[in-house]
């Protein structure tokens, strides 16, 4: 549908300034304000074409000779009422129109996420509605989630705005779903996620917020696969108590293979770290030490000072977990063994599990 050219919308301002007072009038000016919406004008030319109409009906109403200066002073200010209750009802037609757009559209693509991330949905009518956000979907992508307390819908759209903006449309397309931020990109765009993190330091400040990044697949499955490395990285995250802001799937890569035999790592642990429950005070604050440890690469020293202790503390504790379990972490030979086993813990939940 062509937009009416500025002497035409003029001129259907005359029109509906000539129009008997009433609602009826109200309802074509906001009818015409949803016209300009439709066209993707701005408002400012509709406004322009309703101060042009004011004036052009002003200038050929005749002027009685007799009429007095108060006379036409009111037909003026009446002339001008009228022009700004319609300039109003145009208006509100179109913010409306623009708010139902924004709404149909928002509503289309959370349902468009929604199957992409699923996976499900007919490959050939996704990829059709898929060319509407400039997605292929033949192409590689990588999916990252974002959690924060306090986000919103607005503040998740804002962010959609600014990463299309940075690395231009069909590059990125970002939802909020089950109250995460979900953010879908071409598989090598570069520095997402530290842009990702930038905005929502801005927003949430530290430590308010953690995001997992999933790690390059292709085709439509590629992007559900992406998804669930992406959440599996935050679940990790909270079952193993890491505060990094952002967590790449790649390079947690070890803790699924821990998982895949459930059976296998419980022995593990239960044999590795067992011993630790005869210790006086139950094995918690030696798997605590061993922890904090291996987190900080062995350093004695950091060690202490995370735990609030003496380093000569924490080799007393090291040295009794040596007597009752066999195994030291200075040893090479057994650190790999006794820090697998700590993970193991971890992710079971040892030795509250128990």
């Amino acid at each position: 549908m062509t937009a009416p050219d500025p002497q035409t919308l003029t001129q259907q301002c005359i029109t509906l300034l000539h129009t008997p007072q009433g609602a009826q009038r109200l309802r074509q000016a906001t009818a015409l304000g949803a016209q300009t919406a439709d066209h993707a004008n701005s408002i400012d030319g509709l406004v322009t074409a309703m101060l042009n109409a004011a004036s052009q009906t002003w200038s050929t109403r005749a002027t009685s000779s007799g009429e007095s200066a108060a006379a036409i002073h009111a037909r003026a200010a009446d002339l001008l009422a009228v022009t700004t209750d319609l300039i109003d009802a145009a208006i509100t037609g179109f913010h409306q129109r623009l708010r139902h757009e924004l709404s149909d559209h928002d509503s289309q693509r959370t349902e468009f996420v929604n199957d992409l991330l699923a996976g499900r949905a007919d490959p050939g009518h996704l990829a059709e509605r898929a060319h509407r956000y400039g997605i292929r979907l033949s192409g590689t992508h990588l999916v990252t989630v974002a959690t924060a307390a306090g986000l919103t819908e607005a503040i998740v759209r804002d962010i959609d705005t600014l990463l299309a903006a940075r690395y231009g449309e069909g590059n990125t397309l970002t939802t909020m779903r089950e109250r995460q931020l979900v953010c879908i990109s071409t598989g090598g765009l570069r520095g997402l996620p530290a842009e990702l993190a930038h905005h929502l330091l801005a927003r949430f400040g530290a430590g308010a917020w953690q995001i997992g990044v999933g790690r390059a697949h292709p085709g439509i499955n590629g992007v559900s696969t992406s998804l669930t490395e992406a959440r599996d990285a935050l679940d990790l995250a909270t079952k193993l108590g890491f505060t990094t802001p952002v967590l790449h799937a790649a390079d947690l890569l070890v803790f699924p293979v821990l998982l895949r035999d459930r059976d296998a790592i419980t022995d593990l642990v239960t044999t590795v770290l067992g011993p630790l429950q005869n210790a006086r005070g139950g094995a918690q604050s030696y798997l605590d030490t061993l922890t904090v440890l291996f987190d900080n690469q062995g350093n004695y020293t950091a060690t202490a000072r995370q735990l609030h202790l003496s380093v000569r503390a924490v080799t007393y504790r090291l040295d009794r977990i040596h007597a009752l379990t066999g195994y030291h972490p200075g040893e090479p030979t057994q650190r790999f063994t006794l820090h697998t086993a700590v993970l193991g813990a971890r992710l079971l939940g040892w030795p509250k599990s128990t």
